[in-house]
């Protein structure tokens, strides 16, 4: 292999070439891994070679050591400890600390990245002790480009996540400090090198707690860090301000005297500079005081409720700094980017956010302020300080008393619904999200008789004039929906007067041309979704009624297939039919059985649109919802659509290509099972062999494994006793499920660890129910082994509430499956007992987790005295 040309060609435009070229680097690393690493690494090194030759090395020695998902990482890991002798080991890494001092910097930087990565696995394992103290002594000696290069690596080092890394660096944490804060004081004269080292400060933080207790090596870092936010250059400043956001997360206990000393005043001159960057981080580190400071509230309030008398230390630091900071974030709202997209994140949103975490941190403190700023610009002639009032009121919706906001609210609605017909957009646009910050936080103020009319006509109003502001009306119309339904089933609530007219004005906004404006359209059909869902009983007749009019335009798409002619048109029309697949859903849901008549016309247009639509399609997502809400709504009269509906789920559950529609298809699965009961079994041998060969497949299997227990369980209590042909391949892989453990550390995977647990439990739980129906003695063979899955759940500290409400089901139901005792010694054990008492006490589970647990304490109650144990091995 010429390696400096497969490596010219990782770098051609031309994915073919590119493609190949990765995949002789692939095979080349699978044949010699030694090798491999060796000559990319002499490549990287090489003076001689051009700039671009060494990148794409650098490059290939990172993705030699990098993977998203953690048993990959390992793997890779495992590759260059147990396929590299020690000698090319050696080698390697001094090529790679020789080139951070090389003049290319992007060979210096991909250096860096490549020393992170050989540190990730050797520093753990004290494999590497000369890397940190080469790097401090690059730092203090090196010249300007070593220095930088050295520092980015202490940056990458300290960022990684890697959890055996991130335990291991506190033990470095002296070196670590003594290199970034010796390139981050102001005497360092490069810019350059003091900027890479506030980068690295920033990210070794968390490790140098033990310095941190020291108040001597505090009162140092604490310095530098100050004397940064004032050095002249704006990268430097806003990665110093991000340091004492970081500061005040890891380390609020130790910040009182540096708030009275320094920071109030140093983070106020920050806000206030003009460059964006530096204004920006300054704020958010008011934000971080006040989620700070929430969350000691809350841990002292969970304290107090057990009984402890632990306090986290709680300064007030935000109460304290609210006379000051406050005003200053006021003035900072008026400073829009007329010209920002809805994502970007400006100065004016910044100090919204941290305008909301101070009403909430303060609470009624914040009021008499910010109206009295509110008061003096809304009428301002100048539209920024008309928004910037406007917004400044909707900040304070949450947090301060209810009772203070009411007659406020009262007072201002009128004001903010004529608002609505402001000059200027952004102020419109403002009105009517703070219009629905009123809906979701105090609509108690807003009075039915009074406010609803000119609220919801204003709200649509501005729906339909503006494309900017649908997001924002359609925020608040879904919040005033949801506020208003009343009490679920009422056969009349306060929006059932409006209802006609919201429907139609709907329809009219979403009547516009598949050329017209895909944001307002969309925003208008979720509005729409909102009120059905929400509608009283006394609307029901218009929601009937209006499922004709979704079927119509629903149908009217099928002949667009053939007229499209690009990319956009395609686009168009899948957003024109998943708004309107979701409507369908959202009548389905809210009609219940009522929509039995219209049920053989929707699966027609439904599978219409799954015979028409193209591959990598998202439409299909939302239609198997749709398809799942009709066969719920149906139960075992959806059967008759099976044979026509069955091959698309088919096509769906083998398309391992596209993991979400996969998942879809295995809800939908579980669905149709749970809706169809026993009718549904011509159909499982089907549904079984492709959730079969899901799992077995190698791309999506584990992801999918949960969900795919989980519809087991449902499998097997929808067709009873007919499971008992699946029992044994079932048993199998819950078995082979059941020995994932948890690695520690592993936090990326705890959920998935949790969710496997659940579907396991789950599935175990369908099979007892489906056996008990007079094939109890098919579970023998197995109780043991479930029974060993409880107990492995019992000793595990890694649990959720749901996962031990499911263990609770099991244990209650393979009781009741064998009542007379078979197997009373095991339930009778005591940690069955000690588990169930866990349970069912808790003061943090929900009713429904206790009542689970003392059903199943009952069930254990029953067990008789014959035969204790004898089918125990």
């Amino acid at each position: 292999m010429n390696v400096n040309q497969v490596l010219e060609s990782t770098l051609s435009p031309d994915a073919s070439t590119r493609n190949n070229a990765e995949q002789q680097l692939l095979q080349a690393a699978e044949v010699d891994f030694s090798g491999y690493v060796s000559t990319l690494a002499h490549e990287l090194a090489n003076e001689q070679a051009q700039p671009h030759i060494r990148s794409a090395a650098g490059i290939a020695l990172k993705n030699s050591f990098s993977a998203r998902e953690y048993t990959r990482l390992r793997d890779l890991q495992l590759r260059w400890r147990e396929r590299v002798g020690a000698d090319v080991k050696t080698s390697v890494k001094d090529l790679a600390l020789r080139t951070l001092a090389s003049k290319d910097s992007r060979a210096g930087q991909s250096a860096a990245q490549f020393v992170a990565s050989i540190a990730a696995i050797e520093i753990p394992r004290n494999e590497w002790p000369e890397l940190m103290p080469a790097l401090v002594q690059n730092v203090g000696e090196g010249e300007d480009h070593l220095k930088q290069a050295s520092l980015v690596t202490i940056g990458y080092i300290c960022e990684s996540e890697d959890t055996e890394l991130r335990d291991s660096l506190g033990q470095h944490s002296n070196a670590i400090l003594t290199a970034v804060v010796q390139g981050a004081r102001k005497e360092e004269t490069n810019l350059d090198v003091r900027y890479a080292a506030i980068v690295a400060l920033s990210d070794s933080l968390e490790f140098v707690r033990s310095n941190f207790d020291n108040e001597g090596e505090r009162n140092y870092i604490m310095q530098v860090i100050c004397e940064a936010t004032q050095s002249g250059d704006s990268r430097i400043e806003s990665g110093a301000y991000g340091c004492l956001n970081r500061i005040m997360a890891l380390y609020y206990d130790k910040m009182r005297f540096y708030m009275e000393k320094a920071l109030f005043g140093l983070t106020i001159l920050g806000m206030r500079s003009q460059e964006e960057d530096v204004a920006k981080l300054a704020i958010e580190f008011w934000c971080t005081v006040c989620e700070e400071e929430l969350a000691i509230e809350d841990d002292n309030a969970l304290t107090q409720a057990e009984g402890g008398t632990e306090l986290r230390q709680y300064f007030n630091f935000a109460r304290v700094a609210a006379r000051e900071v406050i005003p200053v974030l006021l003035e900072l709202l008026a400073r829009q980017d007329e010209d920002a997209a809805e994502e970007d994140y400006n100065i004016s949103r910044a100090a919204y956010q941290c305008l909301q975490l101070f009403a909430q941190t303060v609470g009624g403190d914040i009021v008499q302020a910010v109206l009295g700023f509110v008061e003096r610009n809304l009428r301002h002639a100048d539209w920024h300080w008309r928004d910037a009032a406007v917004s400044a009121f909707g900040a304070i919706m949450e947090g301060p008393d209810e009772k203070m906001l009411e007659p406020l609210i009262k007072q201002a609605l009128p004001v903010l619904i004529q608002m609505m017909d402001d000059n200027a957009v952004q102020v419109k646009d403002s009105a009517a999200y703070t219009l629905g910050r009123i809906c979701e936080n105090v609509s108690d103020a807003i009075d039915p008789q009074t406010h609803l009319a000119p609220l919801v006509r204003s709200l649509f109003t501005g729906l339909s004039s503006n494309p900017k502001m649908a997001g924002s009306c359609c925020w608040a119309l879904m919040n005033l929906a949801d506020r208003f339904a009343g009490e679920p089933g009422a056969h009349v609530n306060p929006l059932s007067a409006h209802f006609p007219d919201s429907v139609t004005h709907i329809l009219r906004v979403t009547e516009s041309s598949p050329e017209g404006d895909a944001q307002l359209r969309m925003a208008a059909y979720e509005v729409l979704n909102a009120f059905v869902t929400n509608a009283a009983n006394d609307s029901l007749p218009i929601v009937a009624k209006l499922s004709d009019i979704i079927l119509q335009r629903l149908e009217a798409t099928i002949p667009m297939q053939q007229q499209i002619v690009s990319v956009d048109d395609r686009n168009t029309l899948e957003e024109i039919q998943t708004s309107l697949t979701s409507a369908l859903l959202a009548i389905i849901q809210r009609l219940e059985r009522e929509i039995k008549p219209q049920s053989d016309r929707i699966m027609h247009v439904l599978l219409q649109v799954l015979n028409s639509v193209g591959a990598k399609s998202s439409v299909p997502d939302t239609v198997f919802a749709t398809v799942g809400a009709l066969a719920n709504a149906l139960e075992e009269d959806f059967a008759k659509y099976m044979d026509s509906f069955a091959p698309f789920l088919y096509k769906a559950l083998g398309n391992q290509e596209e993991p979400a529609l996969c998942a879809m298809a295995i809800g939908l699965v579980s669905d149709i099972t749970r809706s169809l009961g026993e009718v549904s079994q011509p159909y499982c041998d089907a549904f079984m062999n492709y959730l079969l060969q899901i799992l077995s497949g190698t791309s999506n299997g584990n992801q999918l494994r949960p969900a795919i227990l989980q519809c087991f369980g449902d499998m097997a209590q929808a067709i009873g006793p007919h499971f008992e042909k699946y029992l044994s391949v079932v048993a199998q892989v819950l078995n082979q499920s059941s020995t994932m453990t948890l690695t520690d550390g592993a936090f990326e995977m705890f959920d998935y660890f949790i969710s496997l647990r659940e579907g396991i439990l789950d599935a175990w739980d369908g099979a007892i129910l489906a056996m008990k129906q007079g094939k109890a003695d098919s579970l023998r063979p197995y109780v043991e082994s479930i029974i060993k899955f409880l107990h492995l759940v019992s000793q595990d500290p890694n649990r959720s509430e749901a996962l031990l409400r499911a263990a609770m089901g099991v244990v209650g139901d393979l009781a009741d499956a064998f009542p007379n005792g078979d197997y009373g010694e095991a339930f009778r054990s005591e940690w069955m007992t000690q588990l169930v008492r866990e349970v069912r006490t808790s003061q943090e589970y929900s009713a429904r987790t206790k009542e689970t647990a003392r059903w199943a304490r009952e069930q254990i109650k029953r067990q008789g005295t014959s035969g204790q144990g004898s089918q125990m091995s």
